[in-house]
């Protein structure tokens, strides 16, 4: 059931920002950059940027980097209408519009924020196709001069999205990791088929960093055979050491130790 009530809608927002709060603030999260460090909490920066993050991920980065001066495009539709509210309570800059309806305005608010302001921008939006870049985001990268960070996110054991409506964040007590690639520039200049080559490149890369984040998040485990053989070979190793003067069984025992006293 969706809220279209704007008080219910308020009140949801603001029990999903404490809700997002406490439920994320469990995870244990490292930062993995490819290339530069670009995490937009690092007080020294050269510029500002606009990360990009398949829409399901939208959660944790939410919580995460919630500070006034990165701003979030997010949709008018009523469930961007929740998201919305959620963001505001979390003290989260907000540019309502998307990439495709109500795109000029959206466009017009990115070009008017300031230049030391970070973006944030789900290329794939909420209705899909899901883990796609729509070209707004390119637009929208070379008429602001704001380099793309793909920006991708892995989580252990997570939720499936049917679980949490569009969402797929991690469980409760449990790894996250984010895995950032090196700044891509769209030239403001760029034609239509060059602007494709970089639409590609930049879903290359997000999927690229989001395969990395989620291998991370969720390791394979060490066969626990494994784990015993190296435990008798390093006892078995010792013991050796010990009765052979630090040599192994094929190799001779100098004629000083093998001497009696």
């Amino acid at each position: 059931m969706k809220l279209r009530h704007p008080g219910l809608i308020k009140a949801a927002g603001l029990a999903g920002a404490w809700f997002l709060r406490l439920w994320m603030g469990t995870l244990w999260y490292r930062y993995r950059p490819l290339g530069p460090n670009v995490d937009p909490r690092e007080s020294k920066r050269d510029g500002s940027y606009i990360y990009a993050i398949w829409h399901e991920n939208m959660l944790l980065p939410a919580y995460r980097y919630a500070r006034p001066d990165i701003s979030v495009l997010i949709s008018r539709h009523a469930d961007g209408q929740l998201f919305a509210e959620v963001c505001r309570h979390l003290r989260v800059g907000l540019v309502r519009g998307s990439t495709r309806h109500g795109g000029a305005s959206a466009v017009r608010h990115l070009l008017q924020a300031t230049r030391q302001a970070h973006l944030a921008i789900t290329p794939d939006g909420p209705r899909g196709p899901r883990r796609q870049v729509q070209a707004g985001l390119i637009y929208v990268a070379a008429r602001t001069g704001r380099a793309i960070v793909p920006t991708g996110f892995g989580f252990q054991r997570p939720l499936a999205p049917s679980e949490l409506g569009p969402f797929r964040p991690a469980r409760p007590w449990s790894a996250s990791v984010c895995v950032t690639a090196a700044p891509i520039s769209i030239p403001a200049t760029a034609g239509r088929e060059e602007l494709e080559m970089y639409r590609q490149r930049v879903e290359d890369a997000l999927n690229l960093v989001t395969a990395l984040a989620e291998r991370q998040a969720n390791p394979e485990p060490q066969p626990q055979t494994t784990r015993k053989h190296n435990y008798l070979y390093t006892g078995w190793r010792r013991i050796h050491g010990v009765l052979t003067c630090g040599r192994w069984p094929h190799q001779p025992i100098p004629a000083a130790a093998a001497a009696p006293a």
